[in-house]
C-alpha cells in the first residue's frame, strides 16, 4: 500500500498511520475495506421499491366509493409517491458518497477494482455502456403517481357520468 500525505487524503479518511498501529495494520485495513464495501453493495433499491409499490397497490382505490371519498387516498397516495421519490434520490445520494470513499481506500491498495469499472463504464457519461440504475428508479414513484391521477380522473369521470 503506498501512503498518501495528507493534503492528497481529502476525506481524512486515515485514522491511524502503520508505524503507530502495529503489525496488524494491513490486515485490519483490507478487513476494514472489505465490510465497506460490502455495506454499499447492501443499499439495495429493489427491496424498497417492492415494498412501496406493495403498499401503493394496497392504498389502491375502490371504484365502488363516493367521490368525495376518493380524495384523502388520492392524497395519500401523491404524498407517498413523493416520498419514495425522495428516499430513492437519498440512496442515490448515499451510494454516491460511499463510491468516493471506497475510490479513496484504493488508493491505498494494490488494486483499484472500483475506480477500473468506472473508467469502463465511461464514467457514467454514456448511457449505452451504463444506466444507473437510480436514474431508471426515480422514474418509477412519477409513472406511480401519473397512474394514480389518470384512474382518478377516470373514476371522477365515471361518477360525472352515470
Amino acid at each position: 500500500m503506498t501512503q498518501q500525505s495528507n493534503e492528497e487524503n481529502q476525506f481524512n479518511l486515515l485514522a491511524a498511520n502503520r508505524d503507530n498501529y502495529g503489525n496488524s495494520y494491513d490486515n485490519h485495513f483490507f478487513e476494514q475495506y472489505k465490510l465497506y464495501v460490502e455495506m454499499a453493495d447492501r443499499i439495495s433499491f429493489l427491496g424498497v421499491n417492492t415494498t412501496l409499490i406493495t403498499v401503493l397497490t394496497t392504498l389502491a382505490p375502490k371504484f365502488k366509493m363516493a367521490a368525495i371519498w376518493i380524495t384523502p387516498p388520492f392524497i395519500a397516495v401523491l404524498l407517498f409517491c413523493f416520498v419514495w421519490w425522495r428516499i430513492v434520490k437519498s440512496y442515490r445520494q448515499l451510494n454516491s458518497g460511499k463510491y468516493k470513499i471506497i475510490g479513496e481506500i484504493e488508493n491505498y491498495l494494490p488494486l483499484k477494482p472500483y475506480a477500473a469499472e468506472w473508467k469502463a463504464l465511461g464514467e457514467g457519461s454514456n448511457p449505452k455502456l451504463y444506466q444507473p440504475l437510480t436514474h431508471v428508479e426515480n422514474w418509477i414513484p412519477i409513472l406511480f403517481a401519473l397512474l394514480y391521477t389518470i384512474l382518478l380522473v377516470i373514476f371522477l369521470g365515471v361518477k360525472c357520468f352515470n
